[in-house]
């Protein structure tokens, strides 16, 4: 998750100011520890799941767990009493320009792609190996493709993963590439590292990436990335959405216009 500020959790509602920081590390972490298990299960926990999973008191869990929920950064099912992340996290720790967060300066930019296009829009930032969606915007279509804001997907099965790696620095992206598992998802997945140096060097040259059905079957994504004024690749933009609608043959025509709206975006984020 990108996480801009941290909330020290405590395990009393009164804190002596006092206390050394020492003392309070050991709720930080378990709060973090929290946070980093929820968002890895999108399903939810209860308290003796998160208890149990985390080896950590009862109680602790319940109080940390309290504490969020009152802040806004997690939300508690009445029925099956699981905690889980709220977008609320979304909002901290995006890249920044001087008065603008990345979703500000991009969104925009992704209602002029939607409105040409006509697919779902969505904005995504790199986490460690992997796209995590950001920002969404729904296609017009009745069938339409929807993420979950959060939802993560591997960088080189997926347009803006390719996008935005592709434009990192040369010994940057060559660690990440020496990080990434890959795994066979379709029948097109991109399946070593050579294959992956090859495509990237295309998407650095065209300034645009596309997916052909890589992550799933019968999607196609087309992206481009957002860069800071030190072409430095913060996010990117993609259209995703049934191969029927956006076939091969459009990729061309498509990365033109995603790479318009990343550009705007980019011109905004660095004013």
């Amino acid at each position: 998750m990108f996480i801009g500020e941290i909330y020290f959790i405590y395990e009393s509602s009164v804190v002596n100011q006092d206390e050394t920081p020492r003392s309070l590390a050991p709720n930080l972490q378990r709060g973090l520890g929290i946070l980093e298990y929820l968002a890895q299960n999108p399903g939810g926990s209860t308290v003796t799941e998160l208890a149990d999973a985390l080896a950590l008191p009862t109680a602790s869990v319940f109080r940390i767990t309290k504490a969020l929920v009152d802040l806004g950064y997690l939300t508690r099912d009445p029925s099956s009493k699981r905690f889980s992340i709220t977008n609320k996290f979304f909002l901290l720790g995006q890249p920044r320009s001087s008065q603008l967060s990345l979703s500000q300066c991009s969104i925009e930019s992704m209602r002029d792609i939607r409105r040409v296009t006509q697919e779902t829009t969505q904005l995504c930032c790199l986490i460690e190996t992997e796209m995590v969606i950001i920002e969404q915007i729904l296609a017009i279509h009745a069938f339409k493709y929807s993420g979950e804001l959060g939802a993560r997907c591997p960088v080189y099965s997926s347009a803006p993963g390719k996008a935005l790696i592709a434009f990192l620095p040369e010994a940057e992206q060559a660690t990440l590439i020496d990080q990434i598992e890959f795994k066979h998802f379709t029948q097109t997945t991109i399946s070593s590292k050579q294959e992956l140096r090859d495509e990237l060097a295309q998407v650095h040259q065209q300034g645009w990436a596309c997916d052909r059905a890589e992550g799933l079957e019968g999607i196609h994504c087309v992206a481009a990335p957002i860069l800071d004024r030190h072409h430095y690749p913060v996010a990117s933009i993609t259209i995703t959405g049934p191969s029927s609608r956006i076939p091969e043959t459009e990729f061309a025509t498509i990365g033109k216009i995603v790479c318009k709206g990343a550009n705007k975006a980019s011109d905004l984020f660095n004013s």
